[in-house]
Formats: structure tokens, sequence, C-alpha cells
């Protein structure tokens, strides 16, 4: 198991930017894809992006492509979610997430696989 603490959410205008850090426990991070996940009131939790356990490998959800990105820097215990040109329609709690991976290229987008999470940071976009 992997401890994981949420930082960096806040209130910001439209067009502005955030970046969130999620902390781990533990000396193994490395060991572990992450993923950022956000949810909305009255929505479902939704990924955001999901990192590989090398960094290599990143996917995206579509809304976010080309204003978000994550990042890792396993020597820190630490994964980082750029959030630029910032849309109301981002506001929601953020959530990290992880999950233990034989492979150092494995990543997955779904809810469900992901076994450690934190407690969540809100984010909220002003229009």
């Amino acid at each position: 198991q992997v401890r994981l603490a949420e930082s960096g959410g806040g209130l910001v205008q439209a067009g502005g930017s955030l970046r969130l850090s999620c902390a781990a426990s533990g000396r193994t991070f490395s060991a572990y894809a992450m993923g950022w996940f956000r949810q909305a009131p009255g929505k479902a939790r939704e990924l955001v992006a999901c990192i590989s356990r090398s960094g290599y490998n990143k996917n995206y959800t579509d809304s976010v492509k080309g204003r978000f990105t994550i990042s890792r820097d396993n020597a820190k215990n630490t994964m980082y979610l750029q959030m630029n040109s910032l849309k109301p329609e981002d506001t929601a709690v953020y959530y990290c997430a992880a999950v233990r991976a034989s492979s150092t290229y494995y990543i997955t987008e779904a809810n469900g696989d992901y076994d450690n999470w934190g407690q969540g940071t809100q984010v909220t976009v002003s229009s």
C-alpha cells in the first residue's frame, strides 16, 4: 500500500493555471502506475490523465489534451498535474490514484483498477 496526499488546488479565474501535486509515502513509488481523476458535483469520477511507472507512457482524456500535463519525479515520490488554460468545466475535486504494476510501461484509465487513493483537492475555476 502507498499513502497519497494531493495539494495545490484552489480558486482560479478561467484561463489561469494551477499545478497539483500528489506526494506518496514509502520507498516504492516507482513501482506504481499513477493517475489523476476528478469528480464534479452530481457527476461520476472520471479519468483526467494517467502515467506509467517510468513516466514514458501517458494518456489524457480528450477534454484536457493540450492543456494539462501529467508528470512524475520518482526520486521525490511525487506526481504532478500542470493545468493551463483552465475552464469552468474543469471545476471538480481532483484525486490521485496508484496501482502497483509489474511493467514499467503499464498504464490504465479504469477507475476500478486503482486501489490506492488520496483524499482529493478542490479546484474551482470561475468564469
